[in-house]
Formats: C-alpha cells, sequence, structure tokens
C-alpha cells in the first residue's frame, strides 16, 4: 500500500470521550496496513497516552481548544503527531515515575508509556503556542519485536 494512502487527520474538541474517536480510526487504519494485534495495543495506549495528556495538561480541559492528531506510513515508520494548543512544557522537568517518591503518584506515567511503547518520542513548541509530540514506531519486522 502507497505510504499517502495511510494518513489521516483528525480534528477533535478537548473532551476525553473524543479519544475513543482519535483510538477507532487509529485502529481502523492499522488494520489496512496489517499491523500484528501487540504491536497495535501498544500503539494504540501510546495514542492514547499522548492524546490524554494534549487534553488534560496542554490544553487544561478546555473544551473550546482543540487537539489535532496526524497519522501517516512514513517508509518503514508509522509517525503519529498530537498537538495541543496549550503553553507547552518543559519535557526534562517531568518527574520520574519509577522513583521511588513518586511510585503511588498517579499522574506522571503518559509520558514513560509513550517513551516504553514507541521507538521514538519528541517534543516541537509551535511558535503560535501548543506542543506538537510525535511518536514513532518501526512497522516493518513486527515478528521479531518484543512490542
Amino acid at each position: 500500500m502507497p505510504d499517502d494512502a495511510v494518513r489521516f487527520h483528525l480534528t477533535v474538541g478537548s473532551r476525553f470521550e473524543n479519544i475513543e474517536l482519535v483510538q477507532t480510526v487509529l485502529k481502523d487504519t492499522l488494520e489496512r496496513i496489517g499491523c500484528q494485534d501487540d504491536l497495535c495495543h501498544w500503539i494504540d495506549l501510546a495514542v492514547r497516552e499522548a492524546v490524554a495528556n494534549a487534553i488534560k495538561h496542554g490544553n487544561r480541559n478546555d473544551p473550546d481548544k482543540r487537539v489535532e492528531v496526524d497519522v501517516a506510513v512514513e517508509g518503514e515508520d508509522l509517525v503519529v503527531r498530537v498537538l495541543d494548543q496549550g503553553k507547552g512544557f518543559e519535557p526534562v522537568e517531568v518527574s520520574d515515575p519509577l522513583s521511588p517518591e513518586n511510585l503511588l503518584n498517579p499522574n506522571g506515567r503518559g509520558i514513560f508509556y509513550m517513551k516504553s511503547f514507541m521507538d521514538q518520542i519528541e517534543y516541537s513548541f509551535r511558535p503560535e503556542g501548543g506542543t506538537a509530540v510525535t511518536l514513532r514506531k518501526r512497522l516493518s519486522g513486527q515478528a521479531g519485536s518484543e512490542q
């Protein structure tokens, strides 16, 4: 399937129920490219965390702000970009959820999960405001991968 056949863009309001819409479209896309079930599961969890973070932390649950989700296959990689309209943050200032003092803290696990489930995660900050998180997962050689 050509790379341009596997591409979508969604813009949703900052409401947690919209995560289900993103996941439905993502699942359909992953099925069309023949993604293995276990790999699809990990990708789905990472994207769910990215969208939830955009809604909760980026847009501060403001339903008037939007979250944009772009998904594409680029070569052998699935690339997902999630953009919010918030003020941004400093990724290095996020507490390590595995530190003993944070083990019982219910917050701060999203970035850890995204890093664990995807091959690469990058942050960029738009001049007009907002954070873009780009998640990348290699699709080739799925049979031998652990995730």
